[in-house]
């Protein structure tokens, strides 16, 4: 496990970084929050897209391989933008990014799933789950000092290199595997599984839709909210991040000791409803230290949740046919991260910013919802898998 940990934190700090920038560059160009919404989403959005192949490339080329292929693009996309000159250029390499982050969140996915039993399962993921807090963490901080001292293209540079060690990391700590070359009828094997395992897909599925989609839009939401409706500066945003971030961080780890010890439903429901409460109550901040509350408040809802959406997926995956299962998994809650950025962007142009955090507080509690009442336990106590 520590041969993904470390790749992990890395690639956490990267996107943390540019939390509070992207939603101030892609003002830069001039254009509505509908537009803004559509470049946080095109990372989603090229993920979305790429999952289910993500999850057959990575039966068929072996964990590493799609690794680091993943985390590759997903750099390559970032670094383009210190460079993008209008909007299209700026949603391609987006795109881009997202389909490497595809490559790369499967391909780690799977390669848990196959090491980790189910009654540790919670919390191997829920510490994966901590790390990429640790990484929102620091890197909103320190993108927020990085662009305001330097401008708002240098956290690109930043985070190239610091994707260029975890390449590095990854070549030298993860091993390679054997790669299943037998079944070359993908469509097939696809559409198997799917008939199989549509009733998870479809209940489980949408519940974290829903709960992707709260925890997507808050990256929208606070910056924008933080930068145009309070006027607060660049490091005040990236500081109101990397806080909340720091109340997420501290709750991975009791996170999986309840997903292990009582159920996976005491550690995901009770945070969806934590995050609609908070989200609900961005409306009501009017400066920076309420903003910090709330923000905090929507960031312990988060660290609840560590880790348990992945958990769930890989309780739900059938051994034989894993890689595919959690491409469609991923596929499903995609929807979720491509759509909180977009939700967020177009109500904001329709019925002003103070609406938007209300209609997604209202999405968190339905995905709650389904999950809570729709979606069985799969903590199975007397399985050794």
């Amino acid at each position: 496990m520590r041969t993904v940990y470390l790749p992990t934190l890395i690639m956490a700090c990267c996107s943390g970084l540019i939390i509070p920038i992207l939603p101030v560059y892609a003002l830069s160009f001039e254009v509505s929050y509908g537009l803004v919404g559509w470049v946080l989403a095109a990372q989603g959005l090229g993920t979305l897209v790429f999952d289910v192949p993500a999850g057959v490339l990575v039966r068929r080329l072996g964990h590493k391989q799609i690794m680091l292929l993943g985390i590759s693009l997903n750099v390559g996309g970032v670094l383009a933008l210190f460079w993008a000159q209008d909007l299209p250029e700026v949603l391609a390499w987006r795109f881009l990014s997202g389909v490497g982050s595809a490559l790369w969140t499967i391909s780690r996915h799977a390669y848990i799933a196959d090491l980790i039993q189910t009654g540790q399962r919670g919390r191997s993921i829920a510490i994966l789950g901590g790390l990429g807090r640790v990484g929102t963490f620091v890197g909103p901080a320190l993108g927020g000092v990085v662009g305001a001292t330097f401008g708002l293209r240098m956290p690109f540079l930043v985070f190239a290199g610091l994707g260029l060690l975890c390449i590095i990391v990854v070549l030298i700590w993860v091993k390679d595997e054997e790669k299943d070359r037998g079944d070359r009828q993908t469509g097939s094997r696809l559409g198997a599984v799917l008939r199989a395992h549509y009733r998870p897909l479809l209940t489980a599925g949408s519940g974290q839709l829903c709960a992707q989609l709260i925890r997507t839009a808050r990256h929208a939401i606070i910056p924008l909210y933080a930068a145009e409706v309070l006027g607060l500066a660049l490091h005040e945003v990236g500081l109101i991040i990397s806080l909340s971030s720091a109340i997420d961080m501290l709750m991975f780890y009791p996170a999986g000791v309840i997903m292990d010890r009582w159920g996976r439903k005491y550690a995901y429901v009770p945070s969806f409803i934590i995050q609609s409460l908070g989200m609900a109550l961005v409306p009501l901040a009017g400066d920076f230290s309420l903003l910090l509350w709330v923000s905090l408040l929507i960031g312990l809802g988060n660290g609840l949740g560590s880790g348990t959406m992945m958990t769930l997926g890989a309780d739900l995956a059938p051994v034989e046919s894993r890689g595919e299962f959690l491409g469609m998994w991923r596929f499903v809650g995609d929807f979720g991260n491509a759509g909180g950025p977009l939700v967020v962007g177009h109500i904001a142009d329709l019925a002003g910013f103070a609406t938007a955090p209300l209609i997604v507080a209202g999405i968190g509690l339905l995905g709650a919802t389904i999950l809570g009442g729709l979606v069985p336990e799969t903590l199975d106590r007397g399985s050794g898998r």
